[in-house]
């Protein structure tokens, strides 16, 4: 899975060393309490009261930053969208190939969700608590995914295919595949720990997608 695309310009910056201000880091703090507390509790269950808790900081200075427990939900999203995506585009950077391209962002983000099981957790929630929110959590992906492979498709790497279709489809095989064996198992309670996609189920997944994505195969004949 390789977006093998740029954040725009107007989302925040990947950290680079950079020192920030005081309230860049409150902000900061706040979502990393929230991200926590909406996948530990869930939207409903979750409130402004134990977010500030969280963070360390009372309601007022909540209230300088975000306008409500949507809003904070809503940024949450967006902010776990980015660096998943930063994540799979860093290492799919220095691919030479397609299909390199694709093994290198599909660790990334087997990596991720493994290191970050609130981007499953609280995406889900998404359907039901912000829909536009999820919506624009998976366009984004496959905004950058599609532009890719319509790049290999023209380089010839990528056979007779629509690029749109082909990144729905790829993203929904990484977003199964993580969901079965990162956080369901083998052993995986719910809400439990996290697992890794183990490297034969890598392997057999890559295989198919890139006997899926080959050159050459949609014109010809089935035996």
């Amino acid at each position: 899975m390789s977006t093998i695309s740029r954040p725009s310009a107007t989302e925040p910056a990947e950290p680079t060393g950079k020192r920030l201000t005081k309230g860049e880091r409150t902000r900061a703090r706040i979502l990393v309490a929230a991200e926590q507390v909406f996948a530990d509790l869930g939207f409903h269950d979750a409130s402004i009261v134990k977010i500030t808790e969280a963070a360390g900081v009372g309601q007022g200075t909540f209230y300088l930053y975000f306008t409500s427990k949507i809003e904070v939900f809503d940024e949450v999203v967006e902010d776990l969208n980015r660096r998943v995506r930063h994540a799979m585009i860093e290492a799919s950077s220095q691919a030479e190939t397609r299909i390199e391209a694709e093994r290198a962002g599909f660790r990334a983000f087997f990596r991720f969700t493994a290191e970050h099981p609130a981007l499953y957790r609280i995406v889900r929630q998404a359907e039901f608590v912000s829909p536009g929110a999820l919506r624009l959590h998976y366009t984004r992906i496959v905004e950058g995914y599609r532009d890719g492979l319509a790049t290999a498709q023209a380089a010839g790497e990528v056979g007779d295919i629509d690029p749109e279709v082909a990144a729905w489809a790829l993203m929904g095989i990484g977003e199964i595949v993580g969901m079965r064996w990162v956080l369901w198992g083998p052993d995986v309670a719910p809400g439990g720990p996290t697992s890794a996609v183990p490297p034969e189920v890598f392997e057999q997944a890559m295989t198919f997608i890139e006997r899926a994505l080959a050159p050459g195969r949609a014109g010809e004949e089935r035996p």
